[in-house]
């Protein structure tokens, strides 16, 4: 776009269109599935764009892309953003029937599904509204091809560009997924993944990104906040090329990192956990000297983890505390970690943050209570289509994740707890009544409790523990039974990785479960409650 600002660009969603004229021949994108350079990439957000828009899809209407790490998820994000379109990632972790539903719940018109996932008849089956299916890598019956449908068109930059938006599932805790919505015209910031890239922007200058030198590695799954956010948003949005993992690995990152002159990556304390386990010879083998801005989030990372991950590669290691809804803000670099250990940041604004009892009075200072964030003034958050829930989540100008913690006499904040009703496996959000509802399903069950327990290297993992009905006899191939039982009706990530029995579950007197008793036997004497 010829004669717009940096600035200007970004604003009217054409960010690449500005890099595609300055450095078209510059690598944009790397994947397993092929590579792009700006002037491609933005070739082909335009091709796209013009398709969407030759079938009615444009301004105020919603599209889907269900897709691993391929550059075609790029395109479709670019071309939403600047077509004034909600852009949905949808996890293609879920199941069929679960991302019919999310692809229906965001009213696409358009959805654009990776063949290599095999199951989008089934899913789009669910998705009537649906207007147009392509598919990319591949055939799925009922779509049309991506490649040919966008070839005949120009790919020359679309007029009058509108800045999209992007709209992510989270799920809750009585299982559906949930859009995190923003109405349009909220700001600039508004449909850019909430608190996680607004922290992205806080975090821009630590980050300092140089169009002519850098690149960014993503380690996780497109679809997911913090990696949309830090990996692909920012960096393209700055110039900088990135390279897209097809799933992780502790050796093929450090590979990687060497190969492409990585200078800017975002991990979750997994991932640090297999690094560090890997042999010291293989450590020793890559140059990863290139490194210098190592962001981690999105779940608890064990002081000792991140003291060995400092350790290595030096005080390039940032941590932020945020959500997708909004709110947080909360930003530390290695040097003020060290002094500080276990904190995750300072608030910027001390009034931004409360924490609360049970019965929603603050508690005094240094006391645990759940940690509540102020929502923005204009732009806040609402889940998409459920206002009950959005009225749940607020009390008064402040809303909670859950998550429990103290601020010390400085105001820095450590997170102790977390409400039971949710478990963080690998930076992963699991919702245990979703694998309640499921296993309780199997005739030998009368209640289950799903609970995190304790996991060195996810942080977390998921064990039901069950009830079984009278007559019933608690054994090692009853258990076996009952996680291939869950594990047919669940995706993996969710399924239970151990069952414990119990002879009856904890109540309150209106009978329902007290998951936080069930939960606080295998967490005791631990430093940290997640």
């Amino acid at each position: 776009m010829a004669g717009l600002s940096r600035e200007e660009a970004f604003m009217k969603g054409m960010s690449l269109a500005l890099h595609a004229s300055d450095r078209p021949d510059k690598l944009a994108v790397a994947t397993n599935y092929g590579e792009r350079t700006f002037a491609e990439l933005n070739a082909r957000a335009n091709q796209l764009s013009r398709l969407l828009s030759a079938n009615g899809i444009g301004d105020g209407d919603s599209i889907a892309v269900v897709s691993k790490n391929r550059p075609e998820f790029i395109e479709v994000y670019a071309a939403a953003l600047r077509s004034g379109i909600r852009f949905t990632p949808v996890n293609f972790h879920l199941n069929g029937e679960e991302v019919g539903y999310v692809v229906d719940n965001c009213e696409a018109k358009a959805v654009i599904y990776d063949a290599d996932l095999g199951n989008g008849a089934e899913a789009l089956a669910l998705a009537p509204k649906c207007e147009l299916k392509l598919a990319v890598g591949g055939t799925v019956e009922g779509f049309e091809d991506y490649e040919s449908a966008i070839a005949s068109l120009s790919a020359d930059d679309i007029d009058n560009p509108i800045r999209g938006s992007q709209m992510l599932y989270t799920s809750g805790t009585t299982g559906r997924p949930k859009g995190v919505y923003r109405k349009p015209g909220a700001g600039p910031l508004q449909g850019r993944g909430g608190a996680a890239q607004q922290q992205a922007g806080g975090s821009m200058s630590a980050a300092g990104f140089d169009p002519e030198t850098d690149r960014a590695l993503c380690t996780g799954p497109g679809y997911h906040a913090a990696p949309l956010a830090f990996n692909i948003t920012l960096p393209l949005a700055m110039g900088v090329g990135i390279v897209m993992m097809d799933g992780w690995d502790a050796e093929e990152t450090l590979q990687l990192v060497e190969q492409y002159q990585i200078t800017h990556t975002h991990m979750v304390a997994t991932m640090f956990h297999r690094l560090l386990k890997l042999p010291e010879e293989v450590r020793a083998k890559y140059d990863v000297s290139s490194l210098r801005y190592l962001l981690h989030g999105a779940a608890p990372c064990p002081v000792h983890t991140k003291h060995q991950i400092i350790d290595w590669f030096g005080p390039i290691v940032f941590e932020y505390y945020a959500a997708t809804e909004g709110g947080g803000g909360y930003f530390i670099d290695s040097e003020t970690w060290l002094a500080k250990p276990g904190t995750v940041g300072r608030a910027p604004n001390p009034e931004d943050t409360m924490i609360l009892d049970e019965e929603g009075n603050a508690v005094e200072q240094g006391g645990v209570g759940t940690i509540y964030f102020k929502a923005p003034d204009s732009g806040r958050f609402e889940y998409f289509k459920s206002p009950d829930k959005t009225a749940e989540s607020y009390r008064g100008d402040f809303f909670t994740l859950g998550d429990m913690g103290f601020l010390d006499d400085e105001g820095w904040l450590f997170l102790t707890g977390r409400s039971a009703e949710t478990i963080i496996s690998g930076g992963v959000n699991i919702y245990p009544q979703e694998v309640d509802n499921e296993v309780m399903k199997h005739p030998s069950v009368l209640d289950c409790c799903t609970i995190g327990v304790p996991n060195d290297e996810w942080g977390e993992e998921v064990k039901a523990v069950v009830q079984l009905q009278p007559g019933c006899s608690a054994s090692d191939d009853l258990a076996g039974e009952l996680i291939e039982f869950a594990r047919s009706r669940l995706p993996g990530f969710k399924t239970p990785r151990s069952i414990e029995f119990a002879d009856d579950l904890p109540r309150l007197p209106s009978g329902k479960i007290q998951r936080r008793l069930v939960r606080a036997p295998f967490w005791e004497g631990r430093e940290r409650q997640i």
